[in-house]
């Protein structure tokens, strides 16, 4: 697998994932619309740990907390490859695969990797950042494997 390819998908994953997070925090979530990409940011902008709700838009945090969760979205995708790419089943096997690389991702993060590097992510909806995880994580099943027009397997050809 070309590493255009990964980079490319995890770039688009990420997007998939930062949207829905991004709109549930508005609708649902309390925080605001920029919430997630600003508590992003809070890792290395202290000051924004105590942001207020609803998030404001503010370009610094926001441009950091993008650049950070594409960033870590490209070395997942890469991480998920290398383990997609031992696995010979369907298309829809990558894709669960993915969903279920997305929510082990949500987990390790939530329980062990926020409460310690950034604590201010924890105000977002569980829930629904475990979703955005399992999206995230089948867009990119999706499109490491898919290949438009064919029907295949994943790896159909002989290792």
């Amino acid at each position: 697998m070309s590493y255009s390819r990964v980079i490319v998908a995890g770039l688009i994953a990420s997007m998939v994932m930062g949207m829905w997070e991004m709109v549930v925090e508005q609708l649902v979530g309390g925080n605001g619309f920029w919430s997630p990409v600003t508590y992003i940011a809070a890792t290395v902008l202290r000051d924004y740990q105590q942001v207020g709700t609803p998030v404001p838009f503010a370009a610094l945090p926001v441009a950091l907390g993008l650049m950070a969760h594409m960033m870590n979205s490209v070395i997942l995708a890469a991480a998920f490859a290398l383990i997609a790419g031992r696995v010979h089943g369907s298309l829809q096997g990558s894709i669960s695969l993915g969903a279920g690389f997305g929510a082990a991702v949500m987990l390790l993060m939530w329980f062990l990797v926020l409460p310690v590097a950034d604590p201010v992510m924890l105000r977002l909806n569980p829930v629904s950042f475990l979703v955005a995880h399992m999206m995230w994580g089948a867009a990119l099943g999706l499109l490491l494997e898919w290949t438009p027009g064919l029907r295949h397997t994943l790896r159909s050809a002989p290792a």
